[in-house]
């Protein structure tokens, strides 16, 4: 799933790309990708977009009266669209210009969950206190050490699902998690409320390493990148050598995600066995 350096980089592509275009319409190629029925999509025609921007891993599409925000989920893409066939291949909505190329939303494979949530703006602005965007915690990026050591000691969980619950903290995923948790010389499993001011601090500066990380590479882009692209220390690279000290990376396999990780970085050598059912290293 894209993660925020993918998102970002994408909101600032699109900006540049689209910003000023009058919209003449949105089409919702089936019912299920437009999740709000107030206000309507046509509230925002006739208007030129503001720009794209970005809360959590969702894509802000703004317009003065309404923002579009769209989420991608897992095979989503916002594709600029030339073509503008009649029956896109994983069609699921499309923003038609006055002008120009459309926005075209796709989305891979059959989950179908991709969506677009219509807000009304509040003076002009998106309202972040409205339904998706209400249910996100800070921006990852807003958040110091003392505010990831107040959130830690208030939540005691695996210091990795930490960080992909969007409740908790938002724009980071199962690669961040990943490289955070790596570049801190934190085992993924560590429980939060044991890591600590120490621990705190050094999750907050590998996250502004991996994000900044991520978005210089993402720049380079003309579009979004998969998940197998995204350079990194350790996800995607398990069996393979770790780039700091050379040990095989490891993982705990789950059914929808992988947990990847070094033991000597990360557990003082420990391998943990790959089933959901074993003691992991607290």
């Amino acid at each position: 799933m894209p993660e925020l350096p993918e998102v970002q980089a994408h909101a600032e592509r699109l900006t540049a790309a689209f910003a000023g275009r009058v919209l003449q319409r949105f089409v919702p190629f089936n019912f299920t990708v437009l999740k709000t029925a107030v206000p309507p999509p046509e509230a925002a025609a006739g208007w030129p977009l503001l720009d794209v921007g970005r809360r959590g891993k969702y894509l802000l599409v703004r317009f003065e009266p309404v923002t579009f925000a769209v989420h991608l989920m897992q095979g989503g893409r916002l594709l600029v669209d030339a073509k503008q066939s009649a029956t896109p291949r994983n069609g699921r909505g499309r923003f038609v210009f006055t002008e120009g190329p459309a926005l075209l939303l796709t989305e891979a494979g059959t989950e179908r969950r991709a969506g677009v949530w219509c807000l009304a703006n509040v003076d002009g602005r998106t309202p972040l206190d409205a339904p998706p965007l209400d249910r996100l915690g800070p921006e990852a990026l807003s958040l110091g050490p003392e505010d990831l050591a107040r959130r830690f000691a208030a939540t005691n969980m695996r210091i990795h699902g930490f960080l992909r619950d969007q409740h908790q903290i938002a724009g980071l995923g199962r690669m961040l998690a990943n490289e955070v948790c790596h570049r801190a010389r934190v085992s993924p499993f560590a429980m939060t409320a044991k890591l600590g001011r120490d621990g705190a601090a050094a999750i907050h500066a590998a996250i502004a390493e991996a994000v900044e990380d991520g978005l210089a590479y993402e720049r380079t882009r003309t579009d979004m990148s998969s998940s197998a692209d995204r350079p990194g220390r350790v996800h995607g690279r398990v069996g393979q050598p770790c780039p700091v000290c050379a040990d095989t990376v490891r993982s705990v396999t789950y059914s929808g995600y992988t947990v990847a990780y070094c033991p000597t970085c990360q557990t003082g050598g420990k391998v943990l066995a790959d089933n959901t059912t074993s003691k992991f290293l607290r």
